[in-house]
């Protein structure tokens, strides 16, 4: 992980509000990064830092749009952590209302996990992990050897 780092930012239709304004909050922290979002939460933070950006005669940072969660912009973000593209997940999921792709989002996180990506379900993690010296200087996560659980499926 650079110290210039991808930060991927999702957020259910109940924590939009939540996300733009914890992005509104935190737009100089995320200005030296890459920020790749899903749909209709992409094009608010790219609204969001934009105006931000405006107001203070910054160039806004790379803003990257995936497809709608519902549409696969889940799969597409999840792909892009399995390739190594993805440093961070700030996913404000909304605990209270059912999804309709709730598999995606699983799985989302699952492989997120397993890439031992940082992820903040919520604002107060989110904070914490953009506030840590981590958060600005390079850094290796330790990734587990899943080979062993491979083999067993092939010997089964």
């Amino acid at each position: 992980m650079k110290k210039k780092k991808t930060i991927a930012l999702v957020a259910h239709d109940h924590r939009k509000k939540d996300m733009m304004e914890w992005v509104a909050y935190n737009w100089k922290e995320l200005m030296p990064h890459s920020l790749v979002c899903t749909g209709t939460t992409g094009k608010l933070i790219q609204e969001t830092v934009e105006k931000k950006c405006h107001q203070n005669d910054e160039i806004p940072p790379e803003v990257t749009r995936l497809k709608s969660g519902p549409l696969g912009g889940d799969q597409q973000l999840g792909a892009l952590i399995c390739e190594g593209s993805v440093d961070l997940l700030i996913f404000f999921w909304d605990p209270m209302q059912p999804q309709p792709h709730d598999v995606d989002v699983k799985a989302l996180l699952r492989i997120a996990t397993l890439y031992n990506i940082p992820t903040a379900p919520n604002r107060s993690t989110a904070d914490f992990i953009i506030s840590s010296d981590l958060f600005h200087e390079s850094y290796k996560p330790i990734l587990k050897d899943y080979s062993s659980y491979i083999k067993r499926e092939v010997d089964l």
